[in-house]
C-alpha cells in the first residue's frame, strides 16, 4: 500500500507526486488515460504520422513553480526561453503592403522601466493611445485587491477612459490570449495579476518559455522516467470509478476494472467538472463541492497548418485585430516522430517531408467552435496570407483545427468565491487543479503551485514540515516605488 494516491495525470498531478517523491513518501499515480499530461498532451497526426500538441502551451518567466518543476525533473533543458516577441499590426484597408512587425524586447533597466521602448516601437498605436495605456497600466497596478474581484474588466477599462484603439489593440489581445476570455467575462484582479506579474514587476517575468519537444515526449517520456526513478508508481489506463469514504475519511479508491486501492492520504487532480462523480452523493450539497460546479468553462482552439514551403522565419508572432491571436512556427521545434514510416519505408506523405508546419492560437475561441472547420481554417490561412508574402505562393498540403471546450475556467468577477483550498473537508484528502485556491489563474503555473500546496499538507500531515512552494519573482524597488504600496503586491487573483 503507497502512503499517498494521486488521481490524476495532468500538470497538478505530477507537480503533486514529484513534490511528495521528494519528501520520502511512497506514491501511486492513477491516470485515466494512456498518456500522462491532461489538457497539456500530444496525439498523432495520423496524415503526416507526426506527434502534435493539442494546443501550444507557455509559460512565461513570472511562473516560478513551473521552472522549479522542470528543473527539479530535468526537463527544463527541453524549454527555449524566448527574449523578443514579434506583435503583427492589424490590417488596413488602405494598403497591400504588408503590416508593420513590432519588436518587442526589453532595455537594460530595471522593471517596469525594462519594457519602454517595446511598447514605444507599437507602431499601431499613437503616442497619445500609448499614454493613455501607460496611465491605464499605473492605475491597474494600484487597483486595490479588495475591490479587484467585484468589477470585470472592460467595465473598468471604461471607467479608467481607455481608448477603444487601445482596447482592442493591447488589453484584449494581452488578456485574451492569457486568460481565453473576453474582457466582459474577465475580473480586474485576473487582468491584474497578468500584468502586474508578467510586465511591471520583475524584468525576467514577461519572457517566453516554450517547449522544444511535444508535450508527450515531456510528460510521458521525460518525466515519467523520473518519477519511476523516484519510486512512483505510475498507472496509466487506471480510471477511478469513485472514492471510498468509512466516518468522514476516505480509506481508498475503487477503479473501473474492479480494483479497489488504499492508501493513507490522497489526492484528487481532476477537471473541476469531474470532482463530484468520485464523491458519495452527501457530499455533492455541502462546501465547496456545492460551488465548484458553478465554475464556468472557456474553449481555445488551435489551427495546425503544413505548407510546402516555408511562410515565415519568424518563430512565432502575435497577430493584432484577426481571428488569429498567435502564431507558432513548429518547423523550428524538432518531432521525434517525423517522418513516420510506413512497412515499406516510405512515409505517410512525402510531400510533407519538409515539415512547413505551423500552429495558430484561437483563445476565447466560442464564435470559431461554432463555425466549421473549413471555415475557420480559410479565414486563418488568408490571414497568414495577408501579414506574410511568401504564404500566398506556398501551397497548404494538411491542415486540422483542434478546439478544447473546457480548456481553462472562466476567471469571471467573484470568481474566486467558487475556487475552494486544496484542503478538502474530508481530512485525508486533497484538491488539486488549476481550478482550486492558487492565486493565479488557469495556467500551468497554476496547476503546479495547486500540486505543490496539496503535497505541502500531505507532508505536513506526515510531520514533514517541508517548503515546497516555491517563492515569486522579487518585486524591483522602483516598482515598488511607482506603485506606491507594498500592500497591493501577492497572490490577490
Amino acid at each position: 500500500m503507497s502512503d499517498v494516491i494521486v488521481i490524476g495525470g495532468g500538470l497538478a498531478g505530477l507537480a503533486a507526486c514529484v513534490a511528495l517523491a521528494q519528501t520520502g513518501v511512497t506514491v501511486t499515480l492513477l491516470e485515466s488515460r494512456p498518456r500522462l499530461g491532461g489538457r497539456a498532451s500530444s496525439f498523432e497526426d495520423l496524415t503526416t504520422g507526426e506527434l502534435i500538441d493539442n494546443c501550444q502551451h507557455v509559460a512565461m518567466g513570472c511562473c516560478t513553480n513551473f521552472r522549479h518543476f522542470c528543473r527539479v525533473t530535468g526537463i527544463e533543458a527541453s524549454f527555449r526561453r524566448e527574449r523578443e516577441l514579434f506583435f503583427v499590426a492589424p490590417p488596413t484597408l488602405t494598403t497591400n503592403t504588408p503590416p508593420d512587425v513590432c519588436r518587442f524586447s526589453a532595455i537594460p533597466l530595471p522593471a517596469p522601466l525594462h519594457l519602454t521602448a517595446a511598447f514605444l516601437r507599437l507602431s499601431y498605436l499613437t503616442l497619445r493611445e500609448k499614454l493613455a495605456l501607460a496611465r491605464g497600466l499605473k492605475a491597474l497596478a494600484r487597483q486595490r485587491p479588495e475591490t479587484a474581484q467585484r468589477m470585470n474588466f472592460a467595465e473598468w477599462l471604461a471607467e479608467h477612459r481607455q481608448p477603444a484603439n487601445v482596447v482592442e489593440r493591447f488589453w484584449w489581445v494581452v488578456l485574451v490570449s492569457a486568460l481565453s476570455e473576453s474582457l466582459d467575462r474577465v475580473s480586474v484582479a485576473a487582468a491584474r495579476k497578468v500584468f502586474v506579474d508578467g510586465f511591471l514587476a520583475n524584468r525576467h517575468g514577461w519572457e517566453v518559455w516554450l517547449p522544444t519537444l511535444p508535450l508527450d515526449e515531456l510528460y510521458s517520456g521525460q518525466l515519467t522516467e523520473w518519477l519511476t526513478s523516484h519510486r512512483v508508481e505510475v498507472r496509466l489506463k487506471s480510471g477511478v470509478e469513485r472514492l471510498v469514504l468509512e466516518n468522514d475519511h476516505v480509506v481508498a479508491v475503487d477503479l473501473r476494472n474492479g480494483e479497489c486501492l488504499s492508501a493513507k492520504q490522497f489526492v484528487a487532480a481532476v477537471p473541476h467538472q469531474r470532482l463530484c462523480s468520485l464523491l458519495p452523493g452527501a457530499w455533492h450539497n455541502q462546501p465547496p463541492f456545492n460551488l465548484i460546479d458553478q465554475l464556468e468553462s472557456a474553449p481555445i482552439a488551435s489551427v495546425h497548418l503544413w505548407f510546402d514551403r516555408p511562410i515565415t522565419e519568424l518563430p512565432h508572432a502575435v497577430l493584432v485585430g484577426r481571428l488569429s491571436q498567435w502564431m507558432f512556427n513548429r518547423s523550428k521545434v524538432p518531432s521525434p516522430q517525423f517522418p513516420a514510416p510506413r512497412e515499406n519505408g516510405t512515409t505517410r506523405n512525402s510531400q510533407l517531408e519538409t515539415r512547413n508546419y505551423y500552429q495558430v492560437v484561437i483563445s476565447n475561441a466560442r464564435e470559431a467552435a461554432e463555425r466549421s472547420q473549413e471555415q475557420v481554417i480559410a479565414e486563418v490561412v488568408a490571414e497568414l496570407k495577408g501579414i506574410w508574402p511568401e504564404a500566398n505562393a506556398a501551397k497548404l498540403l494538411h491542415s486540422r483545427m483542434i478546439v478544447e471546450h473546457t480548456a481553462v475556467f472562466s476567471p469571471r468577477p467573484r470568481s474566486e468565491d467558487l475556487r475552494p483550498a486544496q484542503q478538502s473537508p474530508i481530512a485525508n484528502l486533497q484538491l488539486a487543479g488549476d481550478w482550486t485556491q492558487t492565486g493565479w489563474p488557469a495556467t500551468m503555473e497554476g496547476a503546479v503551485r495547486s500540486g505543490f500546496l496539496a503535497a505541502e499538507n500531505i507532508a505536513r500531515s506526515f510531520g514533514r514540515e517541508t517548503p515546497i512552494l516555491q517563492p515569486d519573482l522579487p518585486v524591483s524597488w522602483l516598482t515598488r516605488w511607482w506603485i506606491g504600496s507594498r500592500e497591493t503586491f501577492g497572490c490577490d487573483g
